[in-house]
C-alpha cells in the first residue's frame, strides 16, 4: 500500500515569512510617512509663494496706477501727497491708485488710498473706501505676508535722480503733492527666501 506524505511548513518557514513580510511593512509604512510628509512640505511650500506673487502683484498694481491725486489730511488741515514714503511715517508707503473696480455701478469714484506697513514681521495693507478720510472713516485691513525683516522702497526722480524718500527732500511743500517718480524699486527682505526685488516703471 503506498502512502503519500503530507508536505507543509515548517515552523522556521513561517517565521522567516512573517520576518520577511514586517520588514517590508515597516519599509512601506516609512516610504508612505516620507511621501506624506513630502506632500505636506510642498503645499507649505507652495503656499509660501503664492502670498509672496500676491504680495507684489499688490505692490505692482498699486503703484504702476498711481494717480497724482493728494488725499485731505485726517484732521481737515491741508493735504497729504499722493504717493508719501518717509522714514518718520507711520507707513512705509502711501499712495493713491487707480484700479478700484466697480461692478454694481456704485456712485463713487475708482480711485482708492492704500497704506502698507510692516508691523511684528507682518506686512500690513490698508486701504479706505474714501479718499478724502477723517478719524472716524477705518482703513480695511488685509495681511499680506509673514516673516518679513523689512521693506524698502527707493525712488527716482524724473531728473534720473535716486530717491529714498518721496517727495524728494529737494521739493517741499505742495509743489511735491502731485509728484510720481519714474520708477520705483522694492526690495523685500524675508526671513526665508532672503532679499527679493522689484523694479517697477510708474506712468508718465
Amino acid at each position: 500500500m503506498n502512502t503519500r506524505r503530507a508536505h507543509g511548513f515548517t515552523l522556521i518557514e513561517v517565521l522567516v515569512a512573517m520576518a520577511v513580510f514586517g520588514v517590508l511593512s515597516v519599509v512601506a509604512y516609512m516610504a508612505l510617512g516620507q511621501t506624506l510628509a513630502n506632500a505636506d512640505m510642498l503645499g507649505e511650500r507652495m503656499e509660501r509663494l503664492e502670498a509672496i506673487q500676491r504680495t507684489v502683484r499688490y505692490l505692482d498694481s498699486d503703484l504702476m496706477q498711481a494717480a497724482p491725486r493728494p488725499v485731505r489730511g485726517l484732521l481737515g488741515d491741508g493735504y497729504e501727497p499722493a504717493i508719501r514714503s518717509s522714514f518718520g511715517s507711520e507707513y512705509a508707503l502711501e499712495v493713491t491708485h487707480g484700479g478700484w473696480t466697480n461692478p454694481a455701478g456704485l456712485p463713487r469714484g475708482t480711485l482708492q488710498r492704500s497704506d502698507y506697513r510692516l508691523e511684528e514681521g507682518e506686512l500690513l495693507r490698508f486701504h479706505w473706501r474714501v479718499l478724502d478720510r477723517t478719524v472716524n472713516n477705518q482703513p480695511i485691513e488685509t495681511v499680506l505676508l509673514d516673516g518679513v525683516e523689512s521693506i524698502e522702497f527707493r525712488y527716482l526722480t524724473a531728473d534720473g535722480e535716486p530717491s529714498e524718500q518721496w517727495p524728494p527732500a529737494n521739493v517741499p511743500g505742495p509743489a511735491g503733492f502731485r509728484l510720481r517718480p519714474r520708477a520705483v524699486e522694492v526690495v523685500l527682505t524675508l526671513t526665508d527666501e532672503g532679499e527679493i526685488r522689484r523694479i517697477v516703471e510708474m506712468a508718465p
